[in-house]
């Protein structure tokens, strides 16, 4: 049986006083038990326990606090768990059939699920109706993410649990906490979860939804920037809060959002820190603010603690390098019952132990004003410090140092200057709540507390022992008695009732057993007899300090008094589940003990000598320090703590003059386009890269984390520079010379500057604050043109470094390459070698397919460990400890989505490609028959993002005159159809194709028209084909009917054959980074071309642009321009291209009308413009020359009063803000031209005159409305069969078909149809009408001829019908469903490339580093679902659109490690890309 981790928790006994005659010794009984137990635990107020044996699942029941037990029928389980909000409310959960009491045990009654439940959080309670639980189901993590199936009940699972969801990550009530609405009757049926996408299975579009009705309906709330926010992570009750954290797509950072009601949603300020998934504790907080602790960095086990204010909207750091473990937990903790005495233990020589890893030297400390103050821990008459063992060194259940028992707190530790090891420590005692401590007993101890702290039990916890010790005076020295046992024991567990007022304990231990073993024993101890009921003269009250009157002091605010025992007094309290109440008396506030630095201060000095001064991200409020003025009212530097209950004002409390200079000044506001010119030296750019924040964050935000833009460059005179407001502003980002940068493939914040020496910069904060640090590499970068880099998509600390050995002398026979390892961001000692003799090594893992371990790497390593000797591919997954040969003659492997392809080569010289969806399995992909008879074996990756590969296959190779045929697979890879002829292709591999960002199945191609004479020698003469059926249908472009001077073209455009619009492609791009199109102006595309017969030189270009995915095209502007959108499409800026000018054009109304803005006083040279990957920015980049200087010009719309206020977004009623919905159409098609691939989808778009900027990126994709009946159209020819002129698809000439049959070997298939033409285009979901790929006959598969007549019936219809009803499978592939996807941006060129040639000798500068655009081979899997959209929305946050969009690429466009469209020539197997990018 499996038992779950987090279920098996340590007990806690509650045990009710009992009157009798007085005992000179505890009663001590024993109850031997047959197995190891697990879950101790018992009914709050009450002696009723519940334990469990851990090898059978057997519970056993005592109803007298453990003094004797029995065996629960018929119940066994996995776990107990008990209700933490009603005291008689319990669950025993099982695999599949579980028990729940509301008599405290005394009856249960059971409920099924289908599967176990979750290990992370089986039930979810209700605060305030016992009757109202969740069940949450074990995740399904075969295939990623993992998710699961949520039931709840209303009325105890009197009935059968319902469904709530099926696919979520985690869920629970609104009132999860006893705190959260307290006292209000709302939201009592509310419940919160954090579930997949709406069309998305990727972690980045988990949503976060809110249903009153158990998900009948839902509602996903909008959070503080007025939007809803996707990449949800986590989601926690803390008191009176929830608090959920949102985590953006190459960001490991997280967006932390709390609310008080579930409807209000405040983003959460860190001020200049982040908090980093995985990285951070929501603690025990107060319930009047939420505590986190934030890890320091990624590597080492410290953290910093927050404090928010009373909202939980600003976290203020109180505590510097707090102790934390691997697993989360954080050396804090409250005194029990005690209002604001904290213990903590901190890091002291944290530097060291950050740089080096040099072990951690750990202090304790205490603090009685919630953790502002902190003073060392003291013990009675010694000089040296006390430190102790806490939470993360957990030797018992319950809380560490204290209970409810007033003031009375014990640990084990150690004087000295540091903590040491808990073998070596002993128990230390305190009275007064920490203030002063003493020597309790020598060596460590378990301990409890009961009878409110008058007795103190502890038992020996480092070996074995015969005793067990106790204190009936507050565990003073020499007040400690012994209990004999009569046999030897090794202590478990020492226990009580939670609230520490009963005088019955228990102790769960092992012992030794005749014949050998060992046998697990309770022992229940009561000490309730042995002492009489105390009267009032032995009571005092206690205060947690007193001052040097011996009056009590004022803690937060207020003196806590409490009626407690006097620590000699001979009788016991014997109040049991009474605990003592605290007495308050309000103090004066006092400047220096109820004060803390405010948001955005940071503290100096102690005492009296405490400043809390401005820290560097200030912000100064609305309206100040406008025009002249030199100084504002802002806050003191002070806020009064959080929860502080003191009276009165301060001075404190009063706003001040302040000197405008302390804050950041906002640029002066602009009602017009601003422009900025920066000049640098040199003759080149060599690259630059966009390092894009997550942009889920409020448009009003108060720290410059949330606002940045920011661009790293490198010049050809080796220096980088970095601006954080999109160029206006630059600094040199390194003193030292930089040769090469590397943004991080997965993480926006992470950037590498390469030096020419082994030394290496690096910044995990986007350069900010001076962010930027430096490791050394293991040996120097590799002289091959490798890549240098490897990055791993979840481990954002995980590099592979491609280095060089024995290279230090040119032409040396030893050099090699050689890969490395590091799991700590390069960081000191951290690198281990890898392998040597390898041209590339990659992670392979992926968060979507099938599981793959983390640690897997394939590397192409050179055979017998000779540079230039033929690869193989090898691979592992313990750092090449072991490896495995996957592959010989490989001549490229690349890693594309979930997809690994593999391209060999066989004797033959032709070349085969393979693909894997989980590392281990592979297979081959099969092409058209007779199709090789005639085509070369030389073929590129076009695309997968639309659940379905395009493949381009060269068939004429000649320099020059290459072009070939795009084919087109099914939803798995598996087979191949033609899909388009004679595309055009260029010497470097580029192919005239590209799809379009942002929406399914569009693309353009170009294609050769005269390619009998192309083959003869002749010039190609090429024309543009567009199509919206993703591949299955193409048309020529729609010309305009009139020019941009409203004057006709001179040829027919109601021919489109004859006179159609020709766009140019890849092949003639300066950059092939450049896109027609942007993944946040939905259905826009601009491009150069001409109206004509056929494509034109590019000289004699026009601009064009569409706005309906490429229906009708209207010309722009005479000439060749580039492009870039602002805003996601709210505004288009086009500036000339290749020649002087001083001047661009700008249109706000999607290219209806352009107007003109003049950004320099004399012309330079404009080569390219740029703008944030996701085009969500005003800001915009131009990139050229101004004589001898290099110049980079930002252009800023942002000040423009069109974009003053927010666009409105209104989800559930989408057109009554500033967004209509608005459908692609399909061209072809007559009746139903909305419906494309099956169904209608519906996108938001900006209102044409709305006067609003879109800021936050908006899901565009806002739902699909239905689904369509099938027509020709959701088809395409099957494999075997060819499209004929006429569209109808014909058998290939001379083949025979495959049994159809066959599919009766494959599980659950029940029937098959005979041959049939046509097939399915995987991304449609059309339903019913006219199924082309069902037009065979049906029959049964051999063994199911009943289930075939029940289903189809021997009527008069017969069972031969030509058309039957649908298999209901048709829906489960194509949109719904995300073929998720990692950005493999590139396309595979495997075939007769030209080496290192072609693109590197590119006029412009920055093309010496052509990296590619590519999706990846769908591997020989079954369907996984695609999200229309998202693959461009992605694409989109990589590239940039139009000619001249991101040719200084984004630091996540093609950055190395992400394009892979390489060039592989079968013959030298040499490589052309983002490979050969390195000439360190």
């Amino acid at each position: 049986m499996k038992y779950y981790q987090g279920l098996l928790l340590p007990a806690l006994l509650a045990l009710a006083a009992s009157a009798a005659a007085k005992n000179e010794e505890p009663l001590v009984e024993t109850t031997p038990f047959g197995n190891e137990l697990v879950n101790l635990m018992y009914f709050d107020d009450s002696g009723i326990a519940l334990v469990q044996e851990l090898a059978n699942g057997n519970i056993w029941r005592s109803h007298d606090a453990g003094k004797g037990w029995k065996q629960l029928k018929d119940l066994h389980g996995l776990g107990i768990l008990k209700n933490p909000y009603d005291n008689k409310v319990a669950l025993v959960l099982s695999e599949k059939t579980h028990w729940i009491t509301y008599d405290q045990g005394e009856t249960w009654a059971s409920f099924k699920t289908e599967l176990p439940p979750s290990p992370q959080t089986p039930v979810g309670w209700h605060a305030q109706d016992n009757k109202k639980i969740l069940i949450n189901e074990i995740e399904n993590c075969f295939t990623a993410p993992c998710l699961g199936r949520t039931y709840y009940t209303t009325d105890g699972f009197k009935s059968e649990p319902k469904v709530l969801v099926d696919d979520r990550r985690m869920c629970q009530w609104a009132k999860a906490s006893e705190r959260f609405l307290a006292g209000e009757d709302r939201h009592n049926d509310r419940t919160l979860c954090i579930t997949r996408g709406k069309y998305s299975d990727r972690s980045k579009d988990f949503r976060l939804v809110v249903s009153d009705t158990y998900f009948k309906d839902e509602d996903e709330p909008v959070m503080s920037s007025g939007r809803t926010v996707q990449g949800m992570a986590n989601m926690a009750a803390v008191k009176g809060y929830i608090a959920v954290a949102a985590k953006a797509d190459h960001s490991s950072e997280l967006s932390l959002y709390v609310t008080q009601d579930t409807e209000t949603w405040h983003h959460a300020q860190f001020g200049d820190h982040k908090i980093e998934e995985d990285a951070y504790t929501i603690l025990e907080s107060t319930n009047y603010s939420i505590q986190v602790d934030v890890m320091t960095s990624k590597y080492v086990t410290m953290g910093n603690l927050y404090t928010s204010n009373f909202n939980g909207t600003y976290f203020t750091k109180n505590v510097e390098h707090t102790n934390r473990n691997d697993d989360g937990y954080v050396d804090f903790e409250k005194i029990a019952n005690i209002q604001g005495v904290v213990l903590v233990n901190t890091v002291d020589n944290w530097k060291e132990f950050e740089r080096s890893g040099q072990g951690k030297k750990i202090k304790s400390r205490i603090s009685f004003d919630d953790g502002r103050s902190f003073e060392k821990l003291t013990v009675k008459d010694k000089d040296g410090e006390l430190h102790l063992h806490s939470v993360t060194n957990l030797h018992n259940s319950g809380r560490v140092f204290s209970s409810p028992a007033p003031g009375i707190v014990m640990g084990v530790g150690n004087t000295g200057d540091y903590l040491g090891k808990y073998s070596d420590g002993d128990l230390y005692v305190s009275d007064d709540a920490g203030l002063t401590w003493e020597l309790a007993l020598e060596e460590a101890h378990k301990y409890e507390f009961g009878d409110e702290g008058s007795v103190l039990v502890a038992v020996f916890d480092e070996g074995e022992t015969d005793e067990i010790r106790y204190s009936l005076k507050h565990g003073r020295k020499d007040t400690w008695k012994k209990i004999k046992l009569d046999y030897k024991i090794r202590a478990r567990e020492l226990t009580t009732l939670p609230d520490a007022t009963s005088s019955k304990f228990m102790l769960y231990a092992s012992k030794k057993k005749k014949g050998g073993g060992r046998e697990h024993v309770i022992i229940h101890l009561d000490f309730t007899d042995m002492q009489e009921k105390c009267g009032e003269k032995d009571f005092e009250l206690f205060s947690v300090r007193k001052d040097s009157n011996g009056e009590p002091s004022c803690v937060m605010g207020h003196k806590q008094l409490f009626r407690r025992r006097k620590w000699d007094a001979e009788c016991s309290v014997s109040e049991v589940f009474k605990e003592p109440i605290p007495e308050y008396k309000p103090c004066e506030c006092d400047e220096l003990s109820d004060y803390e630095c405010d948001f955005n201060f940071t503290p100096t000095g102690e005492g009296k000598d405490k400043k809390c001064v401005p820290a560097d991200s200030l912000r100064l409020p609305k309206g100040a320090c406008e025009g002249d003025a030199k100084t504002y009212k802002g806050s003191s530097g002070w806020r009064k703590i959080p929860g502080n209950q003191c009276t009165g004002k301060t001075d404190k409390d009063n706003e001040v003059d302040r000197e405008c200079d302390e804050a950041e000044k906002p640029a002066p506001k602009s009602d017009k386009i601003t422009s900025e010119i920066t000049k640098f030296k040199g003759s080149s750019f060599i690259e630059q890269y966009y390092l894009e924040r997550d942009a889920q964050g409020d448009n009003d935000k108060k720290n410059d984390r949330d606002t940045d833009e920011t661009v790293v460059m490198l010049t050809d005179e080796r220096t980088a520079w970095i601006t954080h407001d999109h160029g206006k502003k630059w600094k040199k980002a390194i003193d030292d010379e930089i040769v090469r940068i590397y943004p991080h493939t997965y993480e926006n914040n992470y950037v590498y500057f390469l030096t020419a020496s082994k030394k290496v910069y690096y910044s995990e904060d986007r350069g900010l604050h001076d962010s930027i640090h430096s490791f050394q590499a293991p040996v120097m970068p590799n002289k091959e043109m490798l890549q240098i880099m490897q990055f791993h998509p979840s481990q954002k600390g995980w590099i592979i470094w491609m280095g060089g050995k024995n290279c230090d002398k040119i032409g040396d026979k030893d050099c090699h390459t050689v890969a490395y390892v590091s799991q700590k961001n390069g960081q000191d000692e951290s690198w281990e070698s890898l392998v040597p003799y390898v041209k590339k090594c990659s992670f392979v893992w992926r968060e979507t397919g099938r599981k793959v371990k983390e640690e897997q790497v394939f590397c192409e390593q050179h055979t017998n460990e000779e540079m230039g000797a033929p690869l193989e591919l090898i691979s592992s997954d313990d750092w090449f400890k072991k490896q495995d040969v996957k592959f010989k003659s490989v001549v490229r492997f690349a890693t594309m989505s979930e997809f690994i392809v593999v391209a060999t080569e066989a004797e033959d010289k032709t070349l085969h490609l393979d693909a894997s969806l989980d590392a281990e399995t592979f297979a081959e992909a099969k092409f058209p028959p007779k199709f090789f008879d005639i085509h070369q074996t030389a073929y590129t990756v076009l695309d997968s993002s639309t659940h379905a590969v395009f493949l381009h296959v060269t068939v004429n190779p000649q320099r020059d005159q290459e072009y070939g045929s795009i084919i087109k697979s099914n939803s798995n890879g598996t087979s191949y159809v033609m899909s388009l002829n004679g595309v055009n292709r260029n010497t470097e591999g580029y192919v005239d194709f590209e799809k379009m960002q942002g929406l399914e199945g569009v693309a353009v191609a170009n294609v050769v028209v005269n390619v009998d004479e192309v083959n003869k020698g002749s010039k190609k003469k090429k024309q543009s084909r567009i199509t919206h059926n993703d591949g299955a249908d193409w048309e020529a472009l729609q010309a305009p009917e009139k020019d941009s001077d409203n004057k006709p073209y001179n040829c027919d455009v109601s021919n489109k054959d004859k006179c159609g619009l020709h766009i140019h492609g890849y092949t003639e791009r300066a950059d092939p980074r450049e896109m027609y199109s942007s993944p946040t102006a939905v259905g826009f595309m601009l491009a150069v071309g001409n109206v004509g017969s056929e494509l034109s030189t590019f000289g004699e270009a026009n601009t064009f642009m569409t706005t309906d995915a490429g229906i009708t095209w209207k010309e722009v502007k005479k000439g060749i321009y580039a492009w870039e959108f602002g805003d996601q499409g709210s505004v288009i800026v086009i500036v000339r291209r290749g020649e002087d000018t001083d001047h661009l054009y700008y249109s706000l109304d999607n290219g209806n009308k352009w107007d003109l803005y003049k950004f320099s006083d004399h012309k330079i040279r404009v080569d390219a413009i740029t703008t944030v990957p996701s085009d969500t920015s005003l800001n915009f980049l131009l990139w050229g020359k101004d004589s001898k200087e290099l110049v980079a010009v930002n252009i800023d719309f942002s000040g423009l009063p069109e974009f003053e206020k927010p666009c409105e977004l209104h989800e559930n009623d989408p057109t009554r803000g500033d967004y209509d919905l608005w459908s692609p159409q399909h061209p072809l098609q007559q009746d139903q031209p909305e419906c494309l691939f099956g169904h209608v989808a519906q996108y938001h778009r900006k209102k044409r005159d709305a006067r609003c900027k879109n800021a936050q990126r908006i899901d565009h994709m806002h739902d699909i409305a239905r689904n369509c009946s099938c027509t020709r159209r959701d088809y395409e020819c099957a494999y075997n069969y060819e499209r004929q002129p006429g569209g109808e698809c014909a058998l290939i000439g001379g083949l025979t078909l495959p049994d159809p049959k066959a599919v009766c070997s494959q599980k659950g298939v029940k029937e098959w149809w005979d041959n049939t033409p046509y097939r399915k285009i995987p991304l449609s979901t059309c339903e019913g009408g006219n199924e082309f790929d069902k037009t065979g006959d049906v029959h049964p598969c051999p063994g199911f001829e009943e289930d075939f007549e029940k289903k189809h019936g021997i009527s008069g219809f017969g069972v031969f019908m030509a058309v039957v009803i649908p298999f209901a499978a048709a829906a489960a592939i194509g949109y719904y469903v995300w073929k998720n996807w990692d950005g493999k941006f590139g396309r595979i060129r495997l075939g007769d490339g030209t080496g290192a040639g072609g693109t590197f000798d590119s006029d412009a500068p920055w093309i010496k580093y052509p990296i590619a655009v590519v999706s990846g081979l769908v591997a020989v899997v079954a369907a996984i679902p695609l999200l229309v959209g998202s693959i461009w929305r992605f694409m989109a946050s990589r590239i940039g659109g139009g000619y001249g969009g991101r040719t200084y690429t984004s630091r996540s466009s093609f950055a190395r490690g992400r394009g892979d469209y390489a060039v592989v020539d079968p013959d030298e197997g040499e490589l052309l890309g983002e490979e050969s990018d390195e000439d360190v």
